[in-house]
């Protein structure tokens, strides 16, 4: 397993304080600097932490307009209509997807008309056959990694005491 019972505490704290030093990381957890350290190190090595940057609000960036995309696409001009997307600053995030489309982007935008812009620059990129749109009304749960963090550390703790 890529993340054992210490690695999930690790990434608890990451989580819970962002700030905080690796010295106090390590004193919080009851571990050596170094050994923290090289926890880290792997952890990253191994793709299981990808960023330590902050999280931005679209919304408090003038953005408060959030809908999902899909985007179907001509076959065989999936990666030139993915490039043509990463251009798009009001796309943050897009995503090859099986069922209805080919791509599922996330779009922040000032305003409805604001949206529809971006739904029409989208349609005219070459290789996009058509768009279908979702825009959302609340978010009910917030992007989170911490409980899936407890339950594979729980999993690991549990497969180290029957083992």
């Amino acid at each position: 397993m890529a993340v054992d019972a210490l690695d999930a505490r690790i990434l608890r704290l990451l989580i819970d304080q962002p700030r905080t030093s690796v010295r106090e990381y390590a004193r919080i957890l009851g571990i050596a600097r170094g050994t923290l350290q090289a926890r880290l190190d792997r952890l990253e090595r191994d793709g299981v932490i990808t960023g330590t940057g902050p999280r931005l609000s679209p919304a408090a960036l003038g953005h408060p307009v959030l809908a999902f995309v899909h985007v179907e696409v001509t076959q065989g001009h999936l990666d030139e209509v993915g490039d043509a997307l990463a251009a798009v600053p009001e796309i943050i995030e897009a995503f090859s997807i099986t069922g209805g489309g080919d791509l599922l982007t996330r779009v922040a935008a000032r305003d409805n008309g604001h949206l529809e812009d971006v739904i029409q620059l989208l349609i005219r990129l070459p290789g996009v056959v058509r768009t279908r749109t979702e825009v959302v009304l609340r978010e009910r749960v917030a992007h989170r990694v911490l409980p899936l963090v407890e339950a594979v550390g729980r999993g690991a703790e549990k497969a180290r005491t029957e083992g």
